[in-house]
């Protein structure tokens, strides 16, 4: 089916799809060692690339760790329980925004074609760059879980650090860190409370 198409009306998702997605899923803490492989990453790349961010800016980047000594780096940077998680998980995910995001705008959101000269300021660049990313992110947890692998994202780490280390070229702000395969059943926590509908939505 194209992707190009202008989307209709469509029918809600069946049950097992949400609670594959929403409420069946929750944060892995522990993974089998199952590989998580390119193939998938790029299954889940080529999904979440498609829900919106700002002008179609797309800032979000990924680093793959793969190699035992990355590895190893990366979890020393991590808080608390967080460093042994991510020796564990079969595969950690850096997840930054792309500081030079504009340079893409004209590729991106062609029918401005002054859209660049936007984000010239700085400061509104970095605002824009982070808080798409962080909406990128929550499209790639559920990217994830849509592909049948489960995610343990983290905020606990050293942003700083992880930025000298892995993208020394200062253009990349670091928003989280994802371990990502498949979850070992004794991995999970029980869920936590969630607000309800009346304490979260108001009519005016």
């Amino acid at each position: 089916m194209s992707t190009s198409a202008v989307p209709g009306p469509r029918p809600a998702l069946d049950p097992a799809a949400l609670e594959q997605v929403f409420t069946g899923a929750r944060t892995a803490h522990r993974f089998t060692d199952e590989p998580v492989t390119d193939e998938q990453v790029a299954a889940i790349v080529d999904l979440v690339k498609h829900p919106p961010t700002s002008m179609n800016t797309q800032p979000m980047r990924l680093l793959l760790v793969r190699s035992p000594a990355a590895r190893e780096k990366l979890a020393t940077m991590m808080s608390g329980s967080n460093g042994d998680k991510t020796r564990a998980a079969p595969l950690s995910i850096v997840v930054a925004a792309d500081r030079r995001f504009d340079e893409e705008v004209p590729r991106l959101f062609p029918h401005v074609p002054d859209a660049r000269a936007l984000f010239a300021d700085d400061a509104f660049r970095e605002r824009t760059a982070v808080f798409n990313t962080a909406l990128q992110l929550g499209y790639l947890i559920l990217g994830v879980r849509a592909v049948g692998l489960a995610a343990g994202p983290m905020t606990g780490i050293d942003a700083p650090a992880i930025e000298r280390e892995f993208f020394p070229d200062g253009e990349h702000a670091v928003v989280a860190v994802v371990n990502v395969g498949v979850p070992d059943p004794a991995g999970f926590r029980p869920r936590g409370p969630r607000l309800a509908v009346e304490e979260v939505v108001r009519t005016v």
